[in-house]
C-alpha cells in the first residue's frame, strides 16, 4: 500500500503524488472502502482511486537507478518504424506500448515513431496523426516519470537523454 507524499505511476495519467488515504463514505457507497487521493504531477485536478483498484495499473516511480540505467540503454536499442495495416491496427499496437506501463516499451516506442517521421521527412511527407498523438502521449509518460527519478524539470528530460546518449555524462 502506498502513503501520502509517495510518487506512484497511475495508468496513461503519468506520475502522481498520493495526497491522503481516505474513506470519502457517500451515499450509497461502502462507507469502509479507502481511496487515495492522487494529484497528478503534469496535468490539473485529482484523482480519486480505490486502494484495491485492479482496474487501473499504479506502480512506484522508477529509482535513479534504473532510470540512469534506461537511459544507458537507449543506444543499444533498435526500433523499426511500424506500418500498420489500418489507422486502427496502428492505434492498437501504439496502445499496447503505452499500456504496457513500462519504460522501456515507451522509449521502443517513441524511437520507433522517430523512426517512422525521418522516413516520411525523407519522402518530403508530414507524419500521420496517429503517429503524433502516441508520440505525444509517449513523451508525457516516459519523461513524467524520468524527470521525477532524476530530479530534474520536465523540460530538461529530453536535453538530458540527449546529452547522455551523445556520450557527455550529465
Amino acid at each position: 500500500m502506498f502513503q501520502p507524499g509517495d510518487l506512484v505511476v497511475y495508468g496513461a495519467t503519468g506520475v502522481c503524488r498520493v495526497e491522503e488515504i481516505t474513506c470519502p463514505g457517500g451515499i450509497g457507497a461502502d462507507r469502509n472502502r479507502r481511496f487515495y487521493l492522487l494529484k497528478p504531477l503534469q496535468q490539473d485536478g485529482v484523482i480519486y482511486t480505490p486502494v484495491d483498484n485492479a482496474k487501473v495499473p499504479m506502480r512506484p516511480v522508477i529509482s535513479r537507478e534504473e532510470a540512469e540505467a534506461l537511459i544507458d540503454l537507449i543506444p543499444s536499442i533498435r526500433a523499426e518504424a511500424y506500418h500498420g495495416p489500418t489507422l486502427q491496427a496502428l492505434a492498437q499496437h501504439y496502445q499496447s506500448a503505452v499500456r504496457s506501463h513500462d519504460c522501456r516499451d515507451l522509449v521502443e516506442l517513441m524511437m520507433s515513431i522517430y523512426a517512422k517521421r525521418r522516413q516520411a521527412e525523407a519522402q518530403k511527407r508530414r507524419l500521420g496523426m496517429v503517429d503524433e498523438r502516441f508520440m505525444k502521449q509517449a513523451e508525457r509518460l516516459l519523461y513524467g516519470e524520468l524527470s521525477v527519478a532524476l530530479d530534474i524539470p520536465f523540460d530538461q528530460v529530453e536535453p538530458y537523454i540527449a546529452r547522455r546518449v551523445d556520450g557527455g555524462q550529465t
